[in-house]
């Protein structure tokens, strides 16, 4: 190849990759336009409500619930996921501290074997709703359903990127739920709950295997089912 040729296909390789950038950030305006900022009802105490917890196979599901105060914001706020831990439990505090009201519910691993684990949630939404000490007036949940209530609501889809008050209630969850987690490593410390949170890892998968389901676990989860040896 000549040096010529060399330098001709040095520069198509730099202009694919900076093709391949302006995708992207093409790509990532776009996916930013699909969730618009929302327009917030014309109520003055609204509550936040979010859940962690459907996906692990052990433990419960749990939800909180932030009725936020206009006068004394926070910053930061976001899906708890796109946090650090370090950052989540520092806002968890920050959150208990300013929000006008906050609760945390939870339905345990029978209660999700029982109804199911859309059921579990629901039900452990509305508990979380039920326990604020200041009743809202309107309700904003993340995602694409809402559990019955006795005031009106709205599910918002990525409500935890564009409410505040829903991301306030996703940190709350996040933090109580690992939190739990972490206790429940020290009962069973083999399991390694505190890395992987009761989430269908490899780990959780070998240890499931090895020692079988605990009394915490999810028997109607398929992996916990097959470990038990169910149908």
């Amino acid at each position: 190849m000549t040096q010529a040729n060399k330098g001709a296909e040095a520069l198509v390789k730099t202009m694919d990759k900076t093709a391949a950038k302006a995708v992207t950030k093409t790509t990532t305006k776009k996916a930013e336009k699909i969730f618009p900022e929302y327009i917030y009802p014309d109520y003055q105490l609204i509550a936040g409500v979010d859940e962690v917890g459907r996906g692990p196979l052990v433990g419960a599901v749990v939800t909180a619930a932030v009725i936020l105060d206009p006068n004394n914001p926070i910053e930061g706020l976001t899906d708890s996921k796109k946090l650090t831990e370090k950052k989540r439990e520092s806002l968890s505090i920050e959150i208990k501290e300013k929000a006008l009201a906050w609760s945390i519910a939870r339905a345990d691993a029978h209660e999700v074997d029982e109804l199911n684990i859309l059921h579990a949630t629901m039900l452990a939404m509305t508990r979380a709703i039920a326990r604020l000490p200041i009743q809202p007036e309107f309700v904003l949940i993340d995602g694409n359903r809402c559990p019955e209530l006795p005031m009106p609501s709205e599910a918002l889809v990525k409500g935890d990127l564009r409410v505040a008050e829903i991301s306030a209630a996703s940190i709350l969850a996040k933090v109580h739920r690992d939190n739990e987690m972490k206790e429940l490593d020290l009962v069973y410390p083999e399991f390694g709950f505190a890395k992987h949170k009761g989430y269908p890892t490899k780990l959780h998968f070998e240890m499931l295997a090895k020692y079988g389901p605990t009394p915490q676990h999810r028997q109607s989860f398929k992996p916990v089912k097959d470990a038990l040896g169910l149908k």
